[in-house]
């Protein structure tokens, strides 16, 4: 019955959502063919469902000439990001365009994050756990950290979030996913914030 339920709410969420952005879909592909070369959505293979291979999409925020298999951006001063991608990023709306992703079932509303396939063999076998699901939206880890915490933390939580779904835990982490994007709370790694912050801090007492 959970699953049944879960699989009809992601239906009818992503699709109510999908028609009521799509102007905003259009001023943001707008803004990033604008601000620089290339598609405006990133398309990348990554794990799903048991390891199921599916295509990822998002809405690019990097510049063309980049590793698309490198690390994630860890400070919004990162030279990689474009214009418009700092700004995406800031409200995940970069994530946008994996409500088709959930549309066609690829993935769910809530569950562990889409990682590379190839990251699997990293893993112990408590970690795979992470794969009994479908991959998520957003989960645990988006709404305990996000950021800040270490890949460990995070496929912790992705475990954790498979032993104990349910209907009320997914309720709750949608809820606090809000709340975390209209924040913009924890989108990159402390350790950046913090030395920007201090760094903004010596500047001032040289003044």
């Amino acid at each position: 019955m959970y699953r049944f339920v879960k699989r009809l709410f992601d239906i009818l969420f992503s699709l109510l959502a999908i028609l009521v952005l799509l102007p905003a879909f259009a001023i943001i592909i707008i803004a990033i063919k604008l601000g620089s070369k290339g598609p405006a959505v990133f398309r990348q293979i990554r794990a799903g469902k048991n390891g199921k291979p599916f295509t990822f999409y998002k809405f690019r925020t990097m510049k063309m000439d980049i590793d698309p298999f490198g690390a994630s951006p860890k400070s919004d001063k990162d030279p990689r990001l474009t214009r418009a991608g700092v700004f995406l990023r800031e409200y995940s709306l970069d994530e946008l365009p994996q409500l088709f992703n959930v549309l066609k079932g690829d993935m769910s509303l809530v569950g562990p994050r889409p990682l590379y396939i190839q990251q699997i063999a990293e893993w112990n076998d408590r970690q795979k756990k992470r794969l009994l699901a479908k991959p998520g939206l957003t989960g645990l880890a988006q709404i305990s950290g996000r950021g800040e915490l270490t890949r460990e933390e995070k496929l912790e939580l992705d475990v954790e979030y498979v032993q104990k779904a349910s209907l009320l835990l997914d309720f709750k982490t949608i809820f606090l996913t809000l709340w975390q994007v209209l924040t913009s709370k924890s989108i990159y790694e402390k350790r950046y914030s913090q030395t920007e912050e201090t760094r903004g801090q010596k500047d001032k007492n040289c003044l």
